[in-house]
């Protein structure tokens, strides 16, 4: 079985996506069991869940731009350890969500507050 390159994976699903995605949940298996512990360690930094189906170990949440889950470039960082470290694996997007609004209370915040926020929504 070929090693797959996880964080090139990641990139060209993340790639297919409509430019208004929120959230995507992926579900990983590793190819070698004998490195889950390895594996998991590297993937406590997305928070990875345990996964409970017997021939998928962990999923994965990504959020975009916003939200409870992981950053694209943690993700895709992470990813690119296992890599490097020779874990091979593969990825299966499970739901993709899209077109939500970020709702963000600014009362009672400072200009400069709102003023970043806005820089940061319109690059």
């Amino acid at each position: 079985m070929r090693a797959v390159a996880l964080a090139e994976d990641f990139q060209e699903l993340v790639d297919s996506l409509p430019p208004d995605w929120t959230g995507l949940d992926l579900d990983l298996r590793i190819d070698d069991v004998d490195r889950y512990i390895e594996a998991a360690t590297l993937l406590t930094q997305i928070n990875a869940m345990p996964h409970s189906r017997e021939e998928w170990h962990w999923r994965l949440r990504v959020a975009n731009q916003f939200g409870h889950a992981a950053a694209v470039p943690t993700v895709r960082g992470t990813l690119a350890l296992l890599d490097g470290e020779g874990i091979g694996g593969e990825l299966v997007a499970r739901e993709a969500r899209s077109g939500r609004v970020e709702v963000t209370q600014m009362w009672g915040r400072p200009e400069s507050v709102r003023r970043e926020f806005r820089d940061r929504r319109h690059q």
